[in-house]
């Protein structure tokens, strides 16, 4: 812990939040459980996180212990621009971790803004609110988590619009390099269509199974295309993990000393570590 705490002893105390959308338009990848847990790691060191819940099957919601008739408020009525999101977010069992929840209502979210002219930018337009949304307390957002659906649709391009930077969970099997060329492409296009500040921030391998060649295979050649990009932290596959979301809290929370619990966090350290030499580049 104490290393994670010393590499965020000199973050910007008010700098703006960054906002990282987590997408792939692949299911069962690992994305709901990479922005519950990294986002409770990230809060287990001192940063104060919100993770909005745009996929209309709100597991993130559900993962985070808020049940399906507990959401009278989502991103649903935040996107309609029926409510502020001041009004919808709900603070967690996590002290500083924050959640606007998701409903199935975000099915019809197509047909309800089609007419309307900003409809790409609307989830951009209400995250403005966030220097004067302090839904748990004290502080600021240092963070935005956006957990996108498992396809790029106008929930998933409205995350981009609102993000600076996608954070790729891919889950180490055979396609993996296949889909992400397609999600790839797709910032691309949002970069220069509608965001131009967009870019990846990070590729998490998730599900990796040390008993299988192949997530080797697939390590390597991921590696191999994107460098860098790739972070050294790896999610393994883990039974404590998987199990967490039905008893309602992060894996971290459910048991923090398990191997897919330790990962976050070196996850989470990372990922501030990267911020961290982003913004000294950008000073």
């Amino acid at each position: 812990m104490s290393a994670d705490q010393s590499a965020v002893s000199d973050r910007t105390t008010h700098r703006a939040p960054r906002i990282l959308c987590l997408a792939n338009q692949k299911g069962g990848v690992g994305k709901t459980t990479t922005a519950i847990n990294l986002g409770t790691a990230l809060a287990a060191v001192g940063e104060k996180v919100l993770l909005v819940d745009l996929d209309p099957q709100g597991n993130a919601s559900t993962g985070l212990g808020i049940a399906q008739n507990d959401r009278a408020i989502t991103s649903f009525d935040v996107l309609l621009g029926e409510c502020a999101l001041a009004e919808a977010v709900r603070s967690t069992a996590v002290p500083g971790f924050d959640l606007l929840p998701a409903s199935m209502d975000l099915l019809g979210v197509e047909v309800e803004l089609a007419d309307n002219p900003r409809r790409m930018h609307r989830l951009a337009d209400e995250l403005k609110a966030l220097p004067d949304l302090i839904a748990s307390g004290g502080g600021h957002y240092h963070y935005v988590l956006i957990d996108c659906p498992p396809s790029l649709n106008m929930l998933t391009l409205n995350a981009m619009v609102a993000a600076q930077s996608v954070l790729v969970p891919l889950q180490c099997e055979f396609f993996a390099l296949e889909g992400l060329s397609q999600l790839t492409q797709t910032i691309e296009q949002v970069k220069v269509s509608l965001n131009p500040v967009l870019d990846i921030q990070g590729i998490v391998l998730t599900m990796y199974d040390l008993r299988n060649n192949l997530s080797g295979q697939v390590e390597a050649d991921v590696r191999g295309h994107f460098g860098s990009l790739v972070y050294q932290s790896v999610i393994p596959r883990n039974v404590r993990v998987s199990e967490a979301p039905s008893f309602g809290k992060p894996a971290l929370l459910y048991d923090h000393k398990c191997s897919g619990s330790l990962a976050y966090m070196k996850l989470a350290s990372e990922l501030i570590q990267r911020e961290r030499e982003r913004a000294n580049a950008a000073a």
